[in-house]
């Protein structure tokens, strides 16, 4: 089976996701993905759905804590059933700071809270479906009321999968155990996703006590172009893109494995003072092509598929800009290249 190949849907105006979405879908893509940057994730899928009629639609990812279980419900029901079943729900818990004082909503526990919250988000389909009385008691979630006014009755699309992010021990775990898929978070190395996430995954699904398949789904931050100009700066932007979540305390695990883990507080202190230069700076070459993949298309193609290639079932490539004919070139280099990987 081939692997599925996913590009960024990227738009500075959500109405304008739906041309773009279908000019990938040309090109070859099997998925789009939006993530929650400065736009809502979902609505940009919702213009995409409506131009693009066959492309799979994905949040990759949208932000689980600051919503609440239902709300997430009625996105996730609604969506799958425009698109006719072509929604995959990407979520996240972001870190402590972001939840707290960004979305001002709360913080705890947050690999127990993301495996109760997916529970309520089925246990409202379940009523949705069944018609039976809705009565979800949780730690941190309370879903006790559903009326048929409020309820929009079985998805003739059936329910969308339910891929989660995660880079800790816990959250992957609770990605196996709750989750249809995994979504490799793009600061990683291929020697994490072997040694690390994809243990952590396995130990999740044997939790779960039921025979499942748990796809995944790895992003990998990507540096490509027509020329060595365009090269050259999208490797700065991949760069200071691995600087920042190498500022992450939350995302310290990555490092530790690659034996990065003292550059961690530093780049933490200088992100305080919003000194991206600096933090740049702190990533070396052997730490960038680590994470990376760079070079001209034929390049990131062979080395996305050498590094990733027979563990993963789709990949995001992470591009920096809309330029829909490179992205077009990478998906070709990708399929031709994945014949030779296969003999």
């Amino acid at each position: 089976m081939s692997l599925k190949i996913d590009a960024s849907l990227l738009v500075a105006n959500p109405a304008d996701a739906g041309p773009l979405a279908e000019e990938l879908q040309a090109a070859g893509y099997n998925g789009v993905y939006t993530f929650e940057g400065q736009h809502d994730p979902f609505l940009p899928l919702a213009m995409a759905s409506a131009q693009a009629k066959e492309i799979e639609l994905i949040t990759g990812i949208a932000v689980a804590f600051g919503r609440s279980p239902l709300t997430v419900a009625h996105l996730g029901y609604d969506l799958h059933m425009m698109s006719g079943g072509r929604f995959i729900m990407g979520m996240g818990s972001q870190v402590k700071a972001h939840i707290e004082r960004r979305y001002s909503m709360p913080w705890s526990k947050p690999a127990a809270r993301m495996r109760e919250f997916v529970q309520a988000v089925h246990a409202i389909w379940d009523s949705w479906e069944t018609n039976e009385r809705l009565n979800f008691d949780g730690e941190f979630y309370q879903h006790t009321l559903m009326m048929p006014t409020f309820s929009p009755g079985p998805n003739p699309a059936g329910r969308p999968p339910i891929y989660l992010a995660g880079i800790g021990k816990l959250m992957t775990q609770v990605a196996g155990e709750v989750g249809d898929g995994y979504m490799v978070h793009p600061f990683h190395t291929p020697q994490f996703l072997n040694a690390f996430s994809l243990p952590n995954l396995q130990l999740g699904i044997a939790k779960a006590g039921v025979d499942k398949q748990v796809a995944v789904s790895a992003q990998v931050i990507m540096a490509t172009g027509f020329s060595d100009q365009e090269i050259e700066a999208a490797t700065a932007a991949a760069r200071n893109q691995i600087a920042f979540y190498a500022s992450t305390p939350a995302y310290l695990p990555v490092l530790e494995n690659a034996g990065y883990e003292g550059i961690s507080a530093e780049l933490h202190a200088l992100s305080k003072q919003g000194d991206w230069a600096a933090m740049a700076g702190l990533i070396d070459d052997k730490l960038l092509n680590a994470i990376a993949v760079i070079g001209t298309p034929k390049d990131v193609a062979s080395q996305i598929l050498q590094s990733r290639g027979d563990v993963v079932q789709r990949v995001s490539p992470i591009a920096y800009g809309t330029d829909t004919k490179l992205f077009a070139e990478v998906i070709k280099e990708i399929r031709s290249a994945e014949q030779s990987f296969k003999k």
